[in-house]
């Protein structure tokens, strides 16, 4: 698959073929959402904590006497139907933290990475560079490309660059990653993918 290569100003400066063994590759939707569903769930902290019956404090005495009140024969205020007491089966702190196999990981990456390219939403920008960090000179460039506002763009670079990300890093949708960390959540979660060519030559390396 042969794609066209641009400079920052919007121009053709060439054209680039994407490695086959990474962008077109067979499109394994199981795996994908396997993979995905295992790196959001690793994502979670599991640190609710809800107090049980047990831990909250008070209750050390029957409110009222048995009977002749006219009220319910409570034992402790304690009682998860009184406001203010345990909660039943309420949360507790767990690990939710779910194994992934390495070659699982990089077949649903290559499998993401086709699938992008598949519907042609891969991108690739010569150099990505900024002088300063100057988020105008950043958006003017996203507008060349005629991306609307808020659209998802993930920048995959070579190596983090300080003043590209503080230049889009305001921008809505705008986010950046090195081809060394990109994975099948990070490619699935953005509209577009617009790589530097350093950034490609890294990715390719990486899982050619």
């Amino acid at each position: 698959m042969r794609i066209n290569v641009y400079s920052k100003d919007g121009s053709i400066v060439g054209k680039r073929e994407l490695l086959p063994s990474v962008f077109e590759q067979e499109i394994n939707n199981t795996l994908i959402s396997e993979v995905i569903r295992a790196y959001m769930a690793n994502a979670r902290r599991g640190t609710a904590s809800a107090k049980k019956r047990g831990e909250v404090r008070g209750g050390g005495r029957k409110p009222w006497r048995q009977k002749h009140t006219g009220m319910a024969r409570a034992g402790s205020i304690r009682s998860p139907i009184w406001r203010g007491g345990g909660v039943t089966f309420g949360p507790k702190p767990r690990d939710y933290n779910i194994d992934i196999p390495k070659k699982k990981k990089k077949l649903a990456l290559l499998s993401s990475l086709s699938l992008m390219a598949k519907n042609g939403k891969i991108l690739i920008i010569d150099e990505i560079t900024t002088e300063r960090p100057k988020t105008k000179i950043f958006y003017d460039m996203l507008k060349t490309f005629g991306f609307k506002e808020s659209t998802k763009l993930l920048f995959t670079l070579e190596k983090t660059d300080a003043n590209v990300y503080k230049s889009g890093r305001n921008i809505p949708g705008v986010s950046f990653i090195t081809a060394s960390d990109l994975n099948a959540l990070t490619v699935l979660s953005a509209d577009a993918i617009i790589f530097s060519l350093k950034g490609l030559l890294s990715l390719e390396e990486r899982l050619g």
